[in-house]
């Protein structure tokens, strides 16, 4: 079959690129669907950008009629993050005659910070999302369009697609191991920042723990993910003296990953606020788990899951959350179900799977659904035909 579907990336995001494992994931979804997908990476950090775009235009020839989703986000397409690469990559596919989309990971410019240069950076990128909004037939949004400010009043080229989790969902149906309501509870804490935010983060996890270890009794915390080794002295440190079980785990593989989180009796978010793009909040989900976390601004689809979410950076009130998980079984269970729930509708990639074949009409051959998560990309060229 010919390929239908082709993902386009730019720069690899080290050491773990999430945009690549989306697309891993959802090729493989496609895939199971009849779909013929390719994942490609615009390789301008090596070739440079006339090397990259000559490359570019030899394949465009076989994507004519095909759908190129390009993955948009500012550091893909920019070491510095001026990402005007975007637009040119968007002009060459479409006289290629390549039916053009954008997924934008990111739906708005990046923070500013105080330096001049990076409100520069910030109005830029603002500049280049809406001209490649406007440049592609069809624009994808990971978060509901209400949410997306800038988009204009007439956007019927618009359509919100979820992303998923980048994690075997084998997990999300399995019963945590000890259901005994007084032995000692497991929390796991998924992520932490690589800047100065996580001296907050390390900060409210100690509070909570020494929280939890008042009220609860016996627990151990489960520290994995990205930041979680760079933050093992910080954390180790916090936790002395609050006779309070620690295990520090560093990034793990995906299976593991999703083995550990499903094992624990609730994940604890410190990663800024709860947000449907963030793949560690998606992890808790798809293995069913109680989260806790802080609240955002905006409301999204993600909030129907199992999350107790307060106000943020309220580490009073995020302890007590945890306490309170932690102390009623039948709450835990509620949100355990809720999870669930929620990853079967919105964010299992069968359903995301489901949301692009409708999204872009593509052509598809029903197909048994596969019980294995899909292999890990090692490639800068993939394909599934």
């Amino acid at each position: 079959m010919a390929n239908a579907f082709i993902a386009l990336l730019g720069r690899r995001e080290r050491p773990t690129d999430g945009v690549e494992d989306f697309c891993s994931f959802l090729s493989h979804a496609l895939g199971q669907r009849g779909v013929g997908t390719e994942i490609v990476r615009v390789n301008w950090e090596q070739l440079g950008w006339r090397g990259a775009l000559r490359d570019l235009s030899r394949r465009r020839a076989d994507w004519r009629g095909s759908w190129v989703v390009v993955q948009y986000t500012a550091m893909a397409w920019s070491r510095r993050g001026f990402p005007f690469g975007i637009l040119r990559v968007l002009a060459k596919l479409r006289r290629g005659g390549a039916r053009c989309a954008v997924l934008f990971h990111e739906a708005a410019r990046q923070p500013a910070g105080p330096r001049l240069r990076d409100k520069i950076r910030g109005a830029c990128q603002h500049w280049v999302i809406r001209r490649a909004f406007r440049a592609a037939e069809r624009a994808i949004f990971t978060v509901p369009l209400e949410n997306v400010a800038w988009l204009p009043r007439n956007h019927a080229k618009a359509a919100y697609i979820p992303i998923g989790a980048n994690i075997p969902e084998v997990a999300s149906h399995r019963e945590p191991a000890n259901l005994d309501h007084n032995a000692r509870k497991t929390v796991a804490v998924f992520c932490l920042s690589l800047n100065s935010n996580r001296e907050l983060e390390v900060a409210d996890l100690a509070h909570a723990a020494q929280r939890v270890r008042q009220a609860v009794g016996s627990v151990r915390f489960i520290v994995l993910g990205k930041g979680s080794e760079e933050a093992r002295t910080e954390i180790e440190s916090a936790f002395k003296g609050l006779d309070v079980e620690l295990s520090i785990c560093g990034r793990l593989p995906a299976d593991q990953i999703s083995e550990t989180l499903a094992s624990t009796d609730a994940l604890l978010y410190l990663y800024g606020h709860v947000s449907q793009t963030r793949g560690s909040v998606l992890a808790g989900v798809a293995c069913g788990m109680p989260i806790v976390g802080y609240a955002g601004k905006a409301r999204e689809p993600i909030h129907e899951a199992g999350i107790e979410m307060v106000p943020y950076r309220n580490r009073e009130a995020l302890a007590a959350a945890l306490v309170r998980v932690l102390s009623d079984d039948a709450l835990r269970a509620e949100l355990r179900r809720k999870s669930r729930e929620a990853q079967r509708r919105l964010f299992s990639w069968d359903s995301i799977a489901q949301a692009y074949v409708r999204t872009l009409d593509l052509k598809y051959l029903p197909t048994e659904k596969a019980t294995h998560a899909p292999p890990r990309i090692d490639r800068v060229l993939h394909s599934t035909k």
